[in-house]
């Protein structure tokens, strides 16, 4: 009896445990429980239901539970804490994968949600990159010339010839290298001038004068030198853009250095300077700062000017390595295309003028491509390194003139500072103030061209003047039509067709007609 009694209640007592088992088990999985402790919650109530009153084992059992309670708060408060980067990632790109697989991609989701432009249309086409459309017109371009190129040369054979760029009259150059060189006395003649008049030694109609009669001798004495001599076209050609370019950054430096004198003469007499003009460099004459101007890619003269941190080197390779490779492009297509046209082809002026017009079309796509490949050698490449090696900050060196919508919109930023708007501040109409500046431009131009052929014929001088009128059409038809594609279209034409080819022309034929002369 006594052991059925006993197997009678232990059989109860595990029916009673297994239904308080199942309802602590849904209690359990309502609550996110784990399975692991269900088990053990089951295993400790069958050992209370084997073991009756045995005070003992409850009291291992109470310290057992009171343990394993410790080590659950413990993993709860781990558990709490947040998780780190990574796995939050993972966790949010999980979720919007799920988030997207089961709703983003079925049938009854909205494909079509609000009004929107075709990608080419008229009102979308300038808001969005353009970049593959532009590396598939670079392929194109490189796939049609370079099928040009082997026809011409197959047809023509190998044009090159380098008795126009260097012949036996180059190296009997030394007059046009020993006035390049001397150049650099003028700016230490500027230095001086201003060192004198930091020490107020000299006037301001003395400083005017000796900067107007430096300035002047600086221009004119390799024009002299490059007339006295019978010389080759590049090698007049670069020094007379040596020359100008000096020629700026003189008038920079002393119209510079005349202004900040004039206003710390001002601060000196105790006068109230204008709140929108910031005095940032004070007037004082540094040769070492003077010196750098006149290496630094700039024609504005100021003290001091940002600066790079440090030169990169292999930089400097690459660009160097691109402006060999870009300057011996521009030399094939003269060469090789160029030079045959000009050569075959008769004055513009001077004979059947549909033929003339007919050749200066066919001079025009090798004429874009050498000026396209001069600028981006010159004020890209060759400025770019030149700013590197003297750690020059601002490499602001040209804007966007090829997205110009009037002609006179690519003004340069000499231009502005020291024609244009003392012009303005001297009472002038800004019309007269944009013909001073195509004025000044125009003879610079004739000058770097004229004086090397020595031929003064005044064709670049007449190309620059008549933008000015081109300037008035163009500005017309830009605020008539309310769009900028007219006037970019003409800036292009007169670029492309009218200008630099019709120059090329005029002057290879006068350059031509001299060396006849000669002979």
């Amino acid at each position: 009896m006594a052991i059925s009694d006993v197997h009678e209640t232990s059989v109860a007592g595990d029916g009673a445990n297994h239904s308080s088992l199942r309802r602590r088990h849904s209690r359990v999985a309502s609550s996110g429980g784990n399975m692991f402790d269900e088990a053990e919650a089951s295993a400790e109530a069958v050992m209370i239901a084997s073991s009756g009153s045995d005070d003992s084992l409850n009291e291992k059992i109470g310290a057992a539970r009171e343990e394993k309670v410790k080590e659950r708060q413990k993993q709860k408060e781990e558990d709490r804490k947040p998780p780190d980067h990574a796995s939050r990632n993972e966790v949010q790109d999980g979720e919007r994968a799920a988030a997207g697989d089961n709703f983003t991609y079925r049938a009854s989701v909205p494909v079509h949600r609000r009004i929107k432009d075709s990608p080419l249309s008229s009102r979308n086409i300038f808001k969005q990159s353009h970049a593959g459309l532009f590396n598939l017109c670079v392929v194109v371009l490189i796939a049609v010339n370079s099928r040009l190129i082997i026809e011409n040369i197959m047809k023509y054979g190998w044009l090159i010839n380098s008795g126009f760029w260097f012949s036996s009259k180059s190296l009997r150059d030394w007059p046009l290298l020993m006035c390049c060189i001397s150049l650099n006395l003028f700016p230490l003649a500027a230095f001086m001038v201003e060192k004198l008049a930091q020490k107020k030694r000299i006037s301001e109609p003395v400083i005017f004068l000796l900067h107007t009669i430096i300035m002047t001798g600086e221009i004119l004495f390799p024009v002299l030198v490059i007339l006295s001599c019978d010389s080759t076209f590049l090698s007049g050609l670069t020094l007379m853009m040596v020359a100008c370019i000096i020629w700026l950054k003189l008038v920079s430096y002393a119209h510079t250095s005349h202004d900040l004198r004039s206003l710390s003469l001002s601060i000196e007499k105790g006068e109230t300077l204008p709140n929108n003009l910031n005095m940032e460099h004070p007037y004082r004459v540094s040769f070492r700062s003077m010196a750098y101007f006149m290496v630094a890619p700039t024609l504005c003269y100021q003290p001091s000017y940002p600066r790079t941190p440090s030169v990169r080197k292999g930089w400097v390779f690459r660009q160097l390595i691109k402006l060999v490779i870009f300057t011996g492009l521009m030399g094939f297509i003269i060469e090789q295309y160029m030079h045959p046209i000009v050569q075959n082809s008769q004055h513009p002026f001077k004979g059947n003028l549909l033929y003339g017009f007919e050749r200066t079309l066919k001079l025009s796509v090798p004429n874009v491509y050498v000026w396209l490949c001069m600028f981006y050698c010159f004020f890209h490449l060759w400025l770019n390194i030149l700013a590197e090696l003297v750690q020059f900050g601002d490499r602001e060196f040209y804007k966007d003139w090829w997205n110009a919508k009037t002609v006179d919109e690519p003004v340069h930023k000499w231009m502005v500072r020291h024609i244009y708007f003392p012009c303005i501040r001297h009472g002038m109409s800004k019309n007269a103030a944009v013909l001073i500046a195509f004025l000044i431009s125009a003879v610079f131009h004739e000058l770097c061209i004229a004086v090397p052929c020595h031929k003064f014929k005044l064709w670049a001088f007449i190309g620059i003047m008549f933008q000015v009128p081109l300037s008035i059409v163009t500005n017309f038809l830009h605020e008539k039509c309310k769009s900028s594609m007219v006037g970019n279209m003409v800036f292009w034409f007169t670029f492309c067709i009218l200008g630099q080819p019709m120059c090329v022309l005029l002057y290879y034929h006068d350059w031509m007609n001299r060396h006849r002369e000669h002979n």
